[in-house]
C-alpha cells in the first residue's frame, strides 16, 4: 500500500520492540500509513510478507497495514519520524542522513539516553535541523503495547503547536498522552530512572523488605527530583507519565533491563564477562552524570545513591556494603 493524499505517513527509524509495537497499534488506523525503516533486510522481508517480527515478537502476527522498508527515501515524505534506535547512534544517524529527512516532518525522540556526551538529543536537533522536535517518554514495555494494554506517554516540546497532531495520531488507540513544555526535565527523567532502577535492583537482591525498598525508593525519587531541577527541569515533570510513572515501572518490574542488572550486581554476578550491551545504558548514564556533577559539587554528599553506584561500576567495591553505605548519615 502506498500513502494516499489523505493519509499521514508515520515512519519509525528502527525495527526493534518499541517501534514494532507502536507501529502495529497505529497501523490499525486507516488514516495512517505506518512504515518501519530498518537496515535488517530479513526483518523487512518478514514484516512485509509474513507480517511477523520474529526477532522481537515470535509467533505474533502483525497488522497487515504495517509496512517495512530499507529505503531511506521514505523519509522525504514523512509527516512524523520516530527515532527508535539507541540514543548513542541518533546524532550520527541524523547527521549522515539529513538530506533524506523532510524539514516539515515532526521528529520524535523515543530513545532514553544522551546523544553526544552530555548533550540531549532535542538540543542537538534544535541547533542543527529545522524540524519541529518532540520527546515521547513513559512507562512503556513493548510487550504490553503490542498486546493492547493501555499505556501512558508524555509528549514534550517547546513547539506546542504539534500537540494537537499527536492527539490526532494516537486518538482511538491504547496510548494515553499527557503534555509538557519541559523538554529538559522529560529527557533527564528518562535517563535518570535507569540509574536509580539499578540501585533498587541491588537493594532488592539482598533484602526482601518492603520497608527498605520504600525507604530507598523515596531517596531515589528525591535525588531524581533534585537533579531534574539542577539541570533546568521543572518540578511538576516528576508527576507526568515520564516521571514517577516511568521510574516505578523501570525500578519495580523484573522485565526492566536496568532493574535486572541491579539484581545481578546485588547477587554478586557482576563481572567483566557480562555483556556490555546489558550494562551499557545504565553505566553510561551513571558515569556521565557523576563526572559532570563532580566538576562543581561533592557528589557523595549531595547524591549518595548515584555516588555509590558510580563506585560499583568503576572501583573495587564490596557490594555487601552497598545498602549500609547509601543509608549512612
Amino acid at each position: 500500500m502506498n500513502k494516499s493524499d489523505k493519509q499521514k505517513l508515520i515512519v519509525f527509524i528502527g525495527s526493534g520492540a518499541i517501534s514494532t509495537s507502536l507501529g502495529n497499534i497505529l497501523a490499525v488506523k486507516e488514516e495512517l500509513d505506518v512504515v518501519l525503516l530498518s537496515i535488517e533486510s530479513d526483518v523487512v522481508d518478514a514484516i512485509n510478507t509474513q507480517h511477523t517480527n520474529q526477532k522481537y515478537f515470535p509467533n505474533f502476527r502483525l497488522h497487515d497495514g504495517l509496512r517495512a522498508t530499507g529505503d531511506k527515501n521514505i523519509l522525504r515524505q514523512a509527516d512524523f519520524i520516530f527515532l527508535a534506535i539507541p540514543s548513542v547512534a541518533i546524532v550520527g544517524y541524523l547527521t549522515a542522513n539529513q538530506e533524506y529527512i523532510s524539514p516539515n516532518a515532526v521528529l520524535v525522540n523515543l530513545a532514553k539516553g544522551f546523544g553526544n556526551e552530555f548533550q540531549l538529543i532535542p538540543d542537538w536537533v534544535s541547533a542543527n535541523m529545522p524540524n519541529v522536535m518532540a520527546s515521547m517518554k513513559g512507562p512503556s514495555f513493548a510487550r504490553d503495547i503490542i498486546n493492547g494494554q493501555p499505556t501512558g506517554f508524555t509528549i514534550a516540546s517547546t513547539q506546542t503547536g504539534c500537540f494537537p497532531a499527536f492527539a490526532e495520531v494516537f486518538d482511538r488507540s491504547i496510548i494515553h498522552l499527557d503534555y509538557s513544555t519541559d523538554v529538559q526535565g522529560v529527557e533527564y527523567a528518562s535517563i535518570l530512572k535507569n540509574i536509580y532502577a539499578i540501585v533498587i535492583g541491588i537493594v532488592d537482591a539482598n533484602f526482601d523488605s518492603p520497608n527498605l525498598r520504600s525507604l530507598i525508593l523515596t531517596k531515589a525519587i528525591n535525588e531524581m527530583h533534585s537533579l531534574i531541577l539542577l539541570f533546568g527541569g521543572k518540578s511538576e515533570t516528576m508527576f507526568n507519565y515520564c516521571g514517577f510513572g516511568d521510574f516505578s515501572l523501570t525500578a519495580l518490574n523484573d522485565l526492566s533491563r536496568n532493574r535486572t542488572l541491579g539484581l545481578l550486581i546485588g547477587k554478586g554476578f557482576f563481572t567483566k564477562d557480562i555483556s556490555e550491551k546489558v550494562v551499557l545504558e545504565g553505566r553510561i548514564a551513571t558515569n556521565v552524570f557523576y563526572e559532570q556533577l563532580s566538576k562543581t559539587i561533592d557528589v557523595d554528599s549531595a547524591y549518595r545513591l548515584m555516588s555509590e553506584l558510580y563506585g560499583v561500576f568503576n572501583k573495587d567495591y564490596d557490594i555487601k556494603s552497598f545498602v549500609d553505605r547509601i543509608l549512612r548519615d
